[in-house]
């Protein structure tokens, strides 16, 4: 089943609540698109989402790089995803996010040839996915906790607050929205290497008594010491997010001791090919992973979707990206239950079940044979 033509585009998004960071804010979704068509007719959708202060690319150089990388792999067989994503990744070891892309619309080929649902295809069966729900930087606290409500009120039993802020400020956010919502919702945070080690020491140890789940890439991507030193000095779990892209990350993080849970996210790793040899590293090591996202929609999300539902080591969901767009641009895939905050529904559907309305994406560029 060869490739015969693949189809690239661009995609942008509004978010209606931008999520402020310590490294920037994400207020819209500069995507690209890429649909593969095989001389069988089965075609395969992917999305990158590049996000420039973490993996280095843009929109621009994702659509440019994915024409070169097109050409290299049209007329090639579309299941031997081994070699074709060795083709793909030898063309930059940059633009994740569009390796990313080009790895999920292989997998959804793969999985439509076998008749199978994606997570089925990659070995798994079902099982409830509940996502939790990211709640930016916010100037006061009660700006932290306003929001905090609305996503109680959503149903929502899971928040991950973005921390970071100098000194000891994120220590009353995060003690305010747990006093808000109790004891019966999981509280993460994540500082997005906001943090140096004193800084983080403090708060962390400030936090002890607020029942967290882990403390998400509190020191910059390269500090593995200062990541294994923290991790020796307080009890919360530490969960290694910009430090992991690949396998190779994860195995170094290994060694050094330096987290409790790897973050595992497609667009970082450049998709599920790689994805799995982060998890098999995890489970090597008895370390749980998590999945995340930067700005998907819920089509690279459904492939997320199916990667962690296949892979039961994968604990934690971060699966929020597009909860808050603007307009859905998908058909099909995986959707948020509208009676239950967080829970996913994933169709059993051949491949990840999704597509784009391609009336809703820009600047196609066709690549044939």
């Amino acid at each position: 089943m060869n490739i015969e033509k693949v189809d690239i585009y661009k995609l942008n998004v509004g978010i209606k609540i931008p999520i402020n960071t310590p490294l920037g804010a994400i207020d819209k979704a500069e995507n690209v698109a890429i649909k593969i068509t095989t001389d069988k007719g089965l075609i395969g959708w992917g999305e990158a989402s590049p996000c420039a202060m973490i993996t280095g690319d843009t929109q621009e150089s994702n659509y440019t790089i994915a024409q070169a990388m097109a050409r290299i792999i049209l007329g090639k067989n579309a299941l031997a995803i081994e070699s074709r994503m060795k083709e793909i990744n030898s063309v930059t070891v940059g633009d994740s996010s569009v390796r990313s892309a080009y790895d999920m619309a292989l997998y959804d080929i793969a999985a439509k040839a076998a008749n199978m649902p994606l997570y089925q295809f990659l070995g798994g069966e079902r099982r409830q996915l509940r996502t939790d729900i990211t709640i930016g930087l916010k100037d006061t606290v009660e700006e932290t906790v306003a929001q905090a409500q609305d996503m109680l009120n959503a149903g929502f039993d899971a928040i991950k607050l973005k921390v970071g802020r100098s000194g000891l400020q994120d220590i009353a956010h995060v003690k305010a929205v747990r006093e808000l919502v109790g004891s019966g919702v999981y509280l993460k945070i994540d500082s997005n290497q906001g943090w140096d080690y004193p800084t983080a020491l403090a708060n962390i140890k400030g936090m002890k008594d607020l029942d967290l789940d882990y403390s998400e890439q509190p020191l910059a991507v390269w500090d593995y010491d200062g990541l294994a030193r923290l991790r020796n000095h307080v009890d919360l779990p530490i969960c290694a997010d910009e430090s992991v892209f690949n396998h190779h990350d994860a195995l170094k993080l290994v060694k050094a001791g330096a987290a409790d849970y790897l973050n595992i996210k497609l667009g970082k790793s450049g998709g599920i090919h790689t994805g799995l040899k982060i998890n098999a590293i995890a489970e090597s090591a008895r370390m749980k992973c998590m999945i995340g996202c930067f700005g998907e929609s819920r089509l690279a999300l459904s492939a997320a979707a199916h990667f962690a539902m296949a892979k039961p080591n994968i604990h934690f969901i971060d699966l929020d990206s597009c909860y808050h767009f603007e307009t859905d641009p998908v058909i099909g895939g995986m959707s948020y239950d509208d009676n239950i905050g967080g829970l996913l529904n994933i169709p059993d559907d051949i491949g990840h079940g999704a597509a784009f309305k391609e009336s809703e994406l820009e600047n196609k560029i066709t690549i044939k044979i």
